[in-house]
C-alpha cells in the first residue's frame, strides 16, 4: 500500500513540475531581471526566495500587479512593478514582463481607450483634436486631457489586474481540481488492479 502511495505522489509530482516548467520557459531568467540597470536599484530585497517561487499566489499577484503597473502612463513601469512584487512579495519574473503589455506599438491605443474611459467617468464630451508629433502639442494637451487620461488609466488597470489576478486563481484552482481527480482515479485503477491480481 505504501508503494501505491508514493507511486501516484510521483505522478503528482511530475505534473505539478511539468506545469511549473511550462510557465518557466516563457519567463526570463531571474539574471536578466536582477542585472537590469533600473531594478539593481532595489538591491538586496531581490534576493528574498519567496520573490522567485511560482505558485498560486504569488503568480496570481505578480499578473494582476504587472497588469495594473502596464497602465500607468510613466516610463519606469518596470521598477514600479519589481519595487511593488517585492513589496506584495509576489513572483518578480512574473510581475515586470506584464508590464509590457504597453509598450511603443500598443501604447497609442491603450492609452487612447484609457481617455475614453476617463471622459465617460466623469461625464465629460469628448473634445476633437489634431495630433501633431511634438512635445509642444503633447504638453499643451495634455494639461487640457491630464484627468480623464490618469482616471482612466488608473481604472483600466485597476479593473484588469483584478480580472487577471481571479481569473489565474480560477484556473490554477480547476487544474489542481482536475489533478486530484485524475490522481483518485488512478488510485482506483490501481487499487482494482490490485484486487483482480490477487
Amino acid at each position: 500500500m505504501v508503494q501505491l502511495f508514493a507511486e501516484i505522489g510521483r505522478c503528482t509530482d511530475n505534473n505539478t513540475d511539468m506545469a511549473r516548467k511550462l510557465i518557466r520557459k516563457f519567463l526570463p531568467h531571474p539574471d536578466v531581471i536582477i542585472h537590469n540597470r533600473w531594478i539593481k536599484m532595489l538591491g538586496p530585497r531581490l534576493q528574498d526566495p519567496s520573490l522567485w517561487h511560482l505558485n498560486r499566489r504569488s503568480f496570481s499577484g505578480a499578473v494582476g500587479f504587472g497588469i495594473f503597473c502596464a497602465f500607468i502612463p510613466v516610463p519606469f513601469q518596470m521598477v514600479i512593478a519589481a519595487a511593488g512584487a517585492i513589496w506584495l512579495r509576489v513572483n518578480v519574473l512574473v510581475a515586470v514582463p506584464m508590464v509590457w503589455i504597453s509598450n511603443p506599438l500598443t501604447m497609442g491605443p491603450l492609452y487612447y481607450f484609457c481617455y475614453l474611459v476617463g471622459v465617460e467617468i466623469l461625464g465629460r464630451k469628448l473634445k476633437p483634436f489634431n495630433f501633431e508629433p511634438s512635445i509642444d502639442w503633447l504638453l499643451g494637451e495634455l494639461v487640457l486631457i491630464w484627468q480623464p487620461f490618469l482616471l482612466g488609466c488608473v481604472t483600466v488597470g485597476a479593473v484588469l489586474g483584478t480580472a487577471a489576478f481571479v481569473l489565474i486563481r480560477i484556473l490554477w484552482r480547476l487544474h489542481i481540481i482536475s489533478h486530484i481527480k485524475d490522481r483518485a482515479a488512478r488510485l482506483h485503477n490501481l487499487r482494482r488492479r490490485k484486487k483482480m491480481g490477487e
